[in-house]
């Protein structure tokens, strides 16, 4: 495969985050006269091939770790390709 079009789609998932982001805060900015919401956050950090998961929750933890098993079986998956 040529390595031009793996840097154009790499460019283009970049392009597509930045845009989902503004999205994002946009739409939290219209839902926000609602003051009484709880906002809840989390993450996944992946240290090699180990994930790290976070959040401010059970349930939003409980996500996160969802999220990491399939970007780890993910990354075995092109691991192997």
């Amino acid at each position: 495969m040529d390595l031009s079009i793996l840097f154009d789609i790499g460019i283009f998932l970049i392009f597509i985050g930045i845009i989902l982001l503004f999205v994002g805060m946009i739409r939290e900015a219209s839902k926000s006269s609602n003051r009484d919401q709880k906002t809840q956050v989390g993450g996944v950090i992946f240290i090699g091939p180990i994930p790290i998961v976070f959040g401010s929750s059970k349930g939003i933890a409980k996500w996160m770790l969802i999220v990491a098993v399939i970007l780890f079986i993910l990354m075995v998956i092109f691991y192997i390709l």
